[in-house]
């Protein structure tokens, strides 16, 4: 793609020689002459003389050093943008595979794609253009919607609702039972039924390896444009509110409630039953053991406001210190108390 046609479709102001013929996107340190990287600042712009990138997405202001450039108010983004245009997925050609299991009542749209040894179980139904890949396992009664990628080792049990746009990296698991057992009379463990159904809306993805349990009555539900990282669990009846994001290792407890825009850093834990807020923040290895409120931050095990967390980790790094004034001081008492003993 020629770089004014780039910049054209990304609405971003082209520099230098707009006939460019641009051929893939690159780090600034691997990038070739046909190629297109970013800088997000003058400071990371001092490595392109070392570069032999053909053009660069960078902010206004920063000098290119000469060479042909796309100005952007947010670099990274849009260097994004040019990714998914330079190198678009492979779509797989629509069609069941032979080696396909399908169901012979279950709905599989003329543009949709199964591939081989994948099961769509019976009454299900997979939209247009959607794309279900080598292995993955549709239980009974599971719908999908159009424009989705279901990769390969993931399993939608059955009653799952999974909207439009959707992205399944590879071994997601939706619909699993929920973790409910309730002690018998003898000591044993008794399993609670859970019988609720999992719903994704659209514009949701899920990264490998993570679960999402059913609920164990209604619905666990994940709302639109809500971005899940690998290996996240979602535990029985959770609602992740839209946009939200939550990262890597991450376990939410039954019936927590995720508000719209809330960001959830690696490694969290909540408690079943609590809220956090519309827009707040959870910092990385964060217990959550009561509700968060609308945009705060929170860090720490257990979680508290940011500012309180700050100065009992600034108190935290003192104490050493603080421990051999302690002891020098404690000697000096003990001597006193030993001059005393001696009068």
């Amino acid at each position: 793609m020629r770089l004014s046609a780039l910049a054209e479709r990304l609405g971003l102001v082209a520099e230098g020689d707009g006939d460019l013929e641009i051929t893939a996107a690159a780090s600034l340190d691997a990038a070739g002459p046909g190629e297109l990287s970013f800088v997000t600042s003058a400071r990371w712009a001092e490595r392109l003389p070392d570069s032999k990138a053909g053009a660069v997405v960078l902010p206004a202001g920063v000098d290119s050093g000469g060479r042909p450039a796309l100005r952007s108010e947010r670099p990274r983004r849009d260097f994004a943008r040019a990714v998914a245009l330079l190198h678009p997925p492979l779509q797989p050609a629509a069609g069941v595979d032979a080696g396909a299991s399908v169901a012979p009542d279950a709905r599989v749209h003329s543009e949709a794609s199964v591939g081989a040894r994948a099961v769509v179980g019976a009454r299900s139904s997979v939209g247009p253009r959607t794309a279900i890949h080598p292995g993955a396992v549709l239980y009974a009664d599971v719908e999908v919607g159009a424009d989705c990628e279901i990769h390969a080792g993931c399993v939608l049990r059955e009653g799952t609702r999974v909207g439009d746009r959707v992205t399944l990296q590879p071994g997601v698991l939706l619909g699993g039972d929920g973790f409910g057992f309730e002690p018998g009379d003898d000591g044993e463990w008794e399993k609670v039924p859970q019988v609720g159904r999992v719903v994704i809306e659209d514009d949701v993805e899920i990264g490998a390896g993570s679960t999402v349990d059913r609920a164990s009555l209604g619905e666990t539900r994940i709302r639109r444009g809500a971005k899940l990282d690998n290996l996240v669990m979602v535990a029985h009846n959770c609602d992740i509110g839209e946009n939200a994001i939550v990262v890597a290792q991450s376990g939410l407890s039954g019936g927590t409630r995720i508000g719209r825009r809330a960001i959830l850093m690696a490694r969290t834990g909540t408690v079943g039953h609590l809220e956090v807020g519309e827009g707040a923040f959870v910092g990385a290895r964060s217990s959550v053991a009561r509700s968060v409120p609308a945009g705060a931050r929170v860090f720490g095990s257990p979680a508290v406001a940011e500012r309180t967390w700050h100065r009992a980790m600034a108190a935290l790094w003192r104490l050493p210190d603080a421990l051999r004034r302690l002891r020098r001081l404690e000697k000096r008492v003990d001597g006193l108390d030993g001059e005393s003993g001696d009068a």
